[in-house]
């Protein structure tokens, strides 16, 4: 894709990023059904949980709050109200799933904890991942080419500035 301000580039990246975690998921997801979760003590799937928390913690939320107090705010005022409601309404179905699956993940680390967690964790999983795959299509065929068009380089800069502020 090539974007030319770099907000658009920075939220890209988030959305890549995103990608990259829940093919992660998905993919322990495949390898353990509900019925099987993945052996306790196993590395990998305690490693995943962790950057899952921290993605959720210090990607996803701030992406979403940057979005809907910086970004659509602007594509109301140039008269495109629609997409950024829509896009809220995806973060509003989004982010309770999205706060579930980070604290079953906190509580599947703990020691001790039994394995009746992984169906539930399993279906929230795969929920998040088909919600979350669709709207961030919606954003890189959507809102990234607006802003590109939408932004002068004093906005650009000014909005870049306040996305990286947020991390």
């Amino acid at each position: 894709m090539d974007l030319r301000r770099h907000v658009s580039r920075a939220l890209h990246q988030d959305h890549v990023a995103t990608m990259s975690l829940f093919a992660r998921i998905e993919t322990l997801l495949g390898n353990h059904p509900p019925n099987r979760p993945p052996p306790r003590g196993d590395a990998a799937a305690a490693r995943l949980l962790k950057d899952l928390i921290a993605a959720i913690d210090t990607e996803i939320i701030p992406h979403f709050a940057f979005e809907e107090e910086s970004v659509f705010p602007l594509l109301a005022e140039a008269g495109d109200r629609e997409m950024g409601d829509h896009l809220v309404a995806e973060h509003q179905a989004i982010l309770p799933l999205a706060r579930r699956l980070r604290e079953m993940a906190k509580n599947m680390q703990a020691p001790g904890v039994a394995d009746d967690d992984w169906p539930q964790f399993h279906a929230t999983g795969a929920e998040l991942i088909e919600r979350v795959d669709s709207h961030i299509q919606k954003e890189e065929m959507g809102l990234l080419p607006a802003l590109d068009d939408l932004l002068d380089e004093e906005a650009d800069g000014r909005l870049a500035i306040e996305f990286a502020a947020r991390r």
